[in-house]
């Protein structure tokens, strides 16, 4: 007998719009649509109580003023009570310090979390892996990041994507590896054989055609 065909979880994709959401939050109800005209980092951790995502949610917390410098709000999610999240947060506080000032979503129902495939049957049936998802002010989709449920994300490198995301949609350019602001950016290469040759003598850092850098 042929063993039944694991369900794959739906995934949204890159340069799309995000999958729309209204949600049960410890700020009270929350859509993906109160976001618009501002950049917003949604991310998941498994449960509340739980050691990794409590130094992940401490990360964000305090960045949370350096995401809103770049008009980025932070969004947290997880398959636990919106009581089980108010009484995380205030363990937080109490054990480490750190106020939580950005809202939780209470997905019980793992709506959001199954539309945004945060459910990975390799890793958990019933809890959202470590997601992060960036989304424009325009509410498209930009960057999706996972992470195994062992290990938690870098909140430094989420912060740097939307920095170079950010440079990229004003400047039309790319950003190399592990870029910050204030290093030089890839100039996109031209797309004929005339552009090519004539590239080295437009006065950017030049390696080869395809390959030239600037400084903003």
């Amino acid at each position: 007998m042929q063993a039944q065909a694991e369900t794959q979880p739906v995934m949204p994709q890159l340069n799309r719009p995000a999958p729309g959401f209204t949600a049960k939050t410890t700020h009270g109800q929350k859509s993906l649509s109160d976001y618009t005209g501002r950049w917003l980092v949604l991310f998941a951790h498994p449960a509340d109580f739980t050691p990794v995502c409590t130094t992940e949610f401490s990360g964000f917390a305090t960045r949370a003023d350096q995401f809103a410098e770049l008009n980025c709000d932070l969004l947290g999610l997880s398959i636990d009570s919106v009581h089980a999240h108010i009484a995380w947060k205030r363990s937080i506080k109490d054990n480490f310090g750190v106020e939580i000032p950005f809202p939780i979503i209470a997905d019980l129902d793992m709506k959001v979390a199954n539309a945004y495939g945060m459910i990975q049957p390799g890793a958990s049936d019933t809890a959202a892996v470590r997601a992060t998802f960036v989304i424009d002010p325009e509410g498209v989709l930009r960057a999706m990041l996972y992470y195994p449920m062992t290990n938690g994300r870098s909140v430094d490198e989420v912060l740097r994507l939307v920095k170079s995301l950010q440079t990229s949609d004003a400047h039309g350019v790319a950003t190399p590896e592990n870029w910050i602001p204030g290093e030089p950016v890839i100039v996109p290469p031209p797309n004929t054989a005339e552009g090519a040759e004539a590239r080295k003598d437009e006065g950017y850092e030049y390696t080869d055609w395809y390959f030239c850098k600037k400084t903003l």
